[in-house]
């Protein structure tokens, strides 16, 4: 278990490409971090970098006291596991989990306890002398963890590791590894693009875009209180309305729809009203208008998607927003309904800055 701190981390390519921006971050002993965002941010570059795969341009990486710049990825003690699995195909189980161990000269006894102590941990004792081809996806990324886990690393890496998986599994295995990381207490750098799974798995998300950190805290810190219009975008499902709106120092106005209750905001500039499908409710006496175009029944729960009435886009389209309500509220599409927000969770966003104003 460690102590891992980036200080000032940059990686430029050869092309000129800034794929990380200056990361400055503190991670605790034991603590399970999730690096977030889109496709391209630089989360797995990052992550690579940790692991001795990517080079750092400019800055510092620390495991404990240790800088480990220039230290090559077999001597940072650390596991990572990939998407892929990269398990060896000619290889027994067996074989796959004792390979780290016998290149680093642990003892056959030595061997043959971790691997089946692995195993046990990760319920796959039987399959130890089948080969890769003879396991399902999630037996083989338990397999790979298994690789990991084997090796008693100071830092587990995870690079989307159950992207592979069907949706099923995908649950069933985040659910696994956030016990197996609890049991075993070891500091976890977690990379994905699934918000939903970072929510979950996280203690802390770190949440990335163009390379830098948006905003860094606690899953429901950056549900409840995001810094940013792109964080706020980027967590939570469905994904919040944002009414373009502007401020006319008495009302927020969109299109013809105004509406009441804010003040002290800039006059005249690109504001977002920020409504996250949770916080609407159906009442006759609300201020917004809403009609319906689909219906989406969860089990729990349905999600209206539909058309803000008044309200417009900045290019003058519909602007098209979702409503999340209990199993027993199912209107009709064409049904046109009025709705009220908690106004205590809206949110004001500057359009140009990207930061939140309220």
């Amino acid at each position: 278990m460690a102590d891992v701190k980036l200080t000032n981390v940059n990686k430029t390519y050869s092309n000129g490409a800034h794929a990380v921006r200056g990361v400055n971050m503190d991670i605790a002993n034991g603590e399970f971090i999730v690096f977030v965002g889109p496709s391209g941010c630089g989360k797995s570059t990052l992550l690579r970098m940790v692991a001795g795969l990517e080079s750092v341009t400019e800055g510092d990486i620390h495991i404990d006291d240790q800088r480990i710049n220039d230290v090559s990825p077999s001597e940072r003690n650390v596991a990572m596991v990939f998407q892929n699995y990269a398990l060896y195909p000619h290889m027994s189980v067996r074989g796959n989990m004792s390979y780290g161990l016998k290149n680093r000269g642990d003892s056959k006894e030595e061997i043959n306890n971790k691997v089946v102590a692995a195993a046990k941990t990760l319920h796959i004792e039987e399959f130890l002398d089948r080969r890769p081809n003879q396991l399902s996806g999630g037996q083989r990324q338990r397999v790979a963890m298994g690789r990991a886990i084997v090796r008693n690393p100071k830092v587990f890496l995870f690079d989307e590791p159950l992207s592979n998986l069907d949706a099923k599994l995908r649950v069933q295995m985040r659910i696994e590894i956030k016990k197996l990381q609890r049991k075993m207490g070891v500091t976890s750098i977690y990379v994905t693009h699934d918000q939903t799974e970072a929510m979950t798995l996280a203690d802390r998300l770190a949440v990335i875009n163009n390379g830098q950190i948006e905003q860094m805290g606690k899953p429901i810190e950056l549900y409840k209180d995001p810094k940013t219009l792109f964080v706020a975008s980027f967590i939570g499902s469905p994904q919040i309305n944002l009414i373009p709106v502007r401020f006319d120092g008495k009302l927020l106005k969109s299109g013809n729809l105004e509406v009441k209750g804010f003040n002290n905001l800039p006059e005249g500039e690109n504001l977002a009203l920020g409504i996250r499908p949770e916080h609407l409710r159906i009442d006759d006496k609300g201020p917004l208008s809403f009609r319906i175009d689909l219906v989406e029944q969860h089990g729990a729960d349905n999600l209206i998607y539909g058309t803000l009435i008044d309200a417009a886009t900045e290019e003058g389209h519909d602007l098209e927003i979702c409503l999340r309500v209990n199993q027993k509220q199912e209107p009709k599409i064409g049904e046109t309904l009025k709705l009220e927000y908690d106004h205590e969770n809206a949110l004001i966003f500057n359009k140009e800055t990207g930061l939140r104003l309220v």
